[in-house]
């Protein structure tokens, strides 16, 4: 039996190529390509908007669900190699983008839109700007703890009221390994590996369940099985948003015995803002900074603290609703963010010494 030609006759190829010149897209190259780590299911609509607005064509690579913000990383950096492509990465956190700076892999803008984003959240170098922050938290089941009786700080994960009830996501990746390095800045290497080794004899004693993300966190204080736990702001916001018996605590706010203190003060809650850069070897450098000069609006980050991740302005001036905290009414840890994304391999290393044996 004779086999039928796989390729498409030329009558059959005629429609083929009309239909590919009508949507405009076969082969065409994009104005402007965005790599996106925030969650699609937000970050998708504003592009699509920013094309409305501005007749661009804009290609959004979102976040690669198997390895995060990694995975965007790796790729950029694999496009330096060979050919870059993308032109401005929008990061959830800080860590990685400090990462792509120290590789030479980031060029300066000054944007005008982040004039008056405060200093402490951008380069030093215009290499990138930070805005919209989650906060590291404590998320309470109001349910199992009685009101004035929550946890105030992180040294409450040792108390013996909570044995068993708290928990805290293994430090080795996203935001709680972005804590921990924060920790070995402010409290010191010798305090943070001792605090680090009492965690894991916690776990293996029953004091302290250490879990595998802030989502099994959120998950499990929502459902009753843990009395309290670490998250992020936007995991705990998920929790409000569903009506769940939950409350937010920002952890060490004061002198207290289960708060940390550095010099005589509490310590105070980190901050990890979302970073936007753009890349060295830019194709499209003008249109990727009217993008980036868009993100950095008041208006966007407004928008962001009304999602559903609930970002926090970074800009005390732009509104917020009421459930999303303002920086000024807590107290931030101080830290260099810089000098976070620089540590942050060699923490990840030492960490794994201790979680991984």
């Amino acid at each position: 039996m004779s086999r039928q030609p796989l390729s498409p006759s030329p009558s059959r190829l005629i429609p083929l190529l009309l239909t590919c010149t009508a949507l405009a897209g076969c082969g065409r190259e994009p104005d402007l390509v965005v790599r996106v780590s925030l969650d699609q299911i937000f970050s998708e609509e504003l592009i699509r908007e920013f094309e409305a607005q501005t007749g661009l064509d804009v290609k959004a690579q979102y976040d690669i669900e198997q390895t995060k913000t990694v995975g965007h990383v790796r790729a950029i950096i694999e496009e330096a190699r060979t050919r870059p492509r993308t032109d401005v990465f929008w990061n959830n956190e800080i860590a990685q983008t400090i990462r792509l700076a120290e590789l030479g892999l980031l060029q300066p803008y000054e944007s005008p839109a982040a004039a008056d984003v405060p200093a402490t959240f951008k380069d030093p170098s215009a290499l990138w700007v930070g805005f919209g922050a989650r906060a590291r938290v404590l998320i309470v089941n109001t349910d199992l703890v009685a009101a004035g009786q929550e946890p105030s700080g992180t040294l409450d994960l040792f108390d013996e009221r909570w044995r068993g009830k708290c928990g805290i996501a293994r430090p080795l990746t996203g935001t709680t390994l972005t804590h921990a390095t924060a920790l070995y800045q402010t409290m010191g290497e010798e305090w943070t590996a001792g605090f680090m080794n009492e965690l894991v004899e916690a776990n293996g004693k029953g004091q302290v369940q250490i879990l595998e993300s802030n989502g099994q966190a959120m998950k499990l204080v929502e459902n009753g099985e843990l009395s309290w736990a670490f998250t992020d702001t936007d995991d705990f916001n998920v929790a409000r948003m569903d009506g769940s018996p939950v409350q937010r605590v920002y952890p060490d706010q004061v002198v207290a015995k289960g708060c940390l203190q550095r010099d005589g003060e509490p310590l105070g809650t980190l901050l990890i803002p979302n970073s936007i850069m753009l890349l060295a070897d830019a194709p499209h450098p003008e249109n990727a900074k009217r993008f980036i000069d868009w993100v950095l609006s008041k208006e966007l980050e407004e928008r962001l603290a009304n999602s559903r991740s609930a970002q926090i302005p970074v800009r005390r001036d732009v509104p917020r609703p009421a459930h999303v905290g303002k920086i000024g009414d807590f107290r931030a840890m101080g830290v260099d963010y810089v000098t976070l994304g620089r540590t942050i391999g060699e923490r990840t290393e030492a960490l794994k010494e201790i979680f991984l044996r």
